[in-house]
């Protein structure tokens, strides 16, 4: 069966459309530096969310479950680059349509030889031409930008868990406040208090919140990345520093330092980091859930 001209055009018009989803989807994703809802790629977070979700339930260990949660942020990105990918090879196919002398098989071998930057099927004509150029150009784009993009994620990772490491020290893992206020107090058992340390800890984690704050809205996908040790994370780390303040504040009020920690409770509130999107939301909410005694936390009842 032969495809109407007609037909093809209104092919290549549907295809031009889903290069520009890709191609905006890769910019908002990638390049601009402000959250920007994109429905590709929310769409691949709810899908590859939703596989790990039937997987997990089905997993009664706590320890195993986190394992299988640790590479869901990898998971969420090859789907991502795997997305723009098919959505732009149908798009070129598409479009090439038109001037496929054999057909929709050839348009679709011709747009993959192109998109890879394979180069072994080369379609006749300037306007083919100009297609698989911008084809070719797209492919390679997509992949440097996504090989680009990596070292900015783990970055701001790193920057995360530094913090996480040097609380382990003073509040346990997992982290809990009054254990904080309790080994500053004594000291590690060296029976002088260290309660003057407070204003500096809680002056770096007001930066440090504000630096999560900023990466985690930018970059939705770090959400995703969960702490090294399976009862370290940075919500229950957080939520420690919080309970700590609050702690301080009400129990002690005239030794408290009260304008360091009324300026991290402020600077490092839960809805700071939701960011402007519903699916950073839901994503924090599922981080937070999956730490039992993060729910014990004052800040959060």
């Amino acid at each position: 069966m032969v495809m109407p001209l007609a037909g093809r055009v209104v092919a290549a018009v549907a295809g031009g459309l889903l290069v520009l989803v890709a191609v905006s989807s890769v910019t908002v994703t990638l390049i601009v530096s402000r959250p920007v809802n994109s429905r590709l790629t929310r769409w691949v977070d709810r899908m590859v969310d939703w596989a790990y979700q039937q997987v997990v339930v089905h997993v009664a260990d706590a320890r195993r479950r986190d394992q299988l949660g640790a590479t869901q942020a990898a998971a969420v990105l090859l789907a991502q680059l795997a997305a723009w990918l098919i959505v732009a090879y149908v798009g070129f196919a598409l479009l090439l349509w038109p001037f496929a002398a054999r057909g929709a098989v050839s348009a679709f071998v011709d747009a993959g030889s192109s998109l890879f930057t394979l180069g072994f099927a080369v379609p006749a004509g300037t306007a083919p031409a100009v297609i698989v150029f911008l084809a070719a150009a797209t492919g390679l784009v997509i992949l440097t930008l996504q090989i680009a993009y990596l070292p900015t994620l783990y970055a701001a990772f790193n920057r995360r868990e530094t913090q996480l490491v040097l609380l382990s020290e003073r509040a346990g893992v997992p982290s809990w406040g009054p254990e904080l206020l309790a080994r500053t107090h004594y000291a590690l058992g060296t029976g002088v208090s260290t309660l003057d340390t407070m204003p500096d800890l809680y002056a770096r984690w007001e930066s440090w919140a504000a630096d999560v704050a900023e990466s985690h809205t930018t970059y939705p996908v770090l959400v995703r990345f969960r702490s090294p040790g399976p009862l370290s994370s940075w919500v229950t780390a957080l939520l420690a520093v919080l309970d700590s303040a609050a702690l301080f504040l009400a129990l002690s009020p005239e030794a408290a330092p009260v304008v360091p920690a009324r300026l991290c409770l402020r600077g490092a509130r839960v809805s700071e980091f939701l960011g402007e999107g519903a699916e950073c939301q839901r994503s924090f909410r599922r981080e937070w859930l999956a730490w039992p005694d993060c729910r014990w936390g004052l800040i959060c009842r």
